[in-house]
């Protein structure tokens, strides 16, 4: 399976290659934006790792133009630790978003819950679940443990929203406009009181529903 890193530093090439091939993984390295756009064209992988601080182009601009022709799963590994930064980043396309430095345990987990989300919507299932949670997308259920949860419209709408991008980080933007529509967008308390309801309901799967502080939630993959 091979997994495109687009970074210009080499230590991080020196770190990952070997780590990526224990791993099962087959590397491809490219220090440039061009170089990586070439390769995602010509060997189709099955992951991108990509870095923001490119010599050649921004990172963003790099998502932007492998958006238009990939839906590749994508993972921002960055040194940028503002929240601006992340929300951008994600509401472009990206899948995930790893802080440099990084621990290789966190990236390897990220990397393989991102490829098998590539796998599942190749063959996409009305029913996703996770841990105890089952969600029924078609007919707008929700079980814990086979336990039929009593949800309202607006709590079936969010859990859905997280539920088709299970896995992945969603921008507390995206939600809003989701849920609430486009007026709602500077809304983040109605999404801070829906969340505390919808994991009081969630009971002890309430430990998959995550924050991710001053950038959005993720409904995590429990295999």
């Amino acid at each position: 399976m091979p997994i495109l890193v687009i970074d210009d530093e080499p230590q991080i090439h020196r770190f990952l290659g070997p780590a990526l091939e224990a791993a099962g993984y087959a590397p491809l390295r490219a220090e440039t934006a061009r170089e990586g756009l070439r390769l995602a064209a010509s060997r189709g992988p099955a992951c991108v790792l990509l870095d923001l601080g490119l010599p050649d182009m921004d990172g963003k601009e790099v998502l932007a133009r492998l958006r238009a022709f990939s839906s590749v799963p994508v993972i921002i590994i960055s040194a940028r630790d503002r929240e601006a930064e992340k929300v951008a980043a994600l509401d472009a396309g990206a899948d995930d978003y790893v802080e440099k430095p990084f621990g290789l345990a966190e990236l390897l987990a990220r990397l393989r819950a991102a490829t098998r989300r590539a796998v599942l919507t190749e063959a996409p299932s009305p029913v996703v679940i996770t841990g105890a949670l089952a969600i029924d997308l078609e007919r707008r259920l929700a079980r814990v443990s086979g336990v039929e949860l009593s949800l309202t419209p607006r709590e079936w709408d969010l859990l859905a929203a997280l539920a088709r991008d299970l896995g992945k980080v969603v921008t507390q933007r995206r939600l809003l406009t989701e849920v609430w529509g486009p007026a709602h967008v500077q809304d983040s308390q109605y999404l801070r009181v829906y969340v505390g309801q919808l994991r009081a309901k969630l009971g002890d799967a309430a430990r998959l529903l995550r924050t991710e502080p001053g950038v959005g939630y993720r409904l995590l993959d429990a295999g």
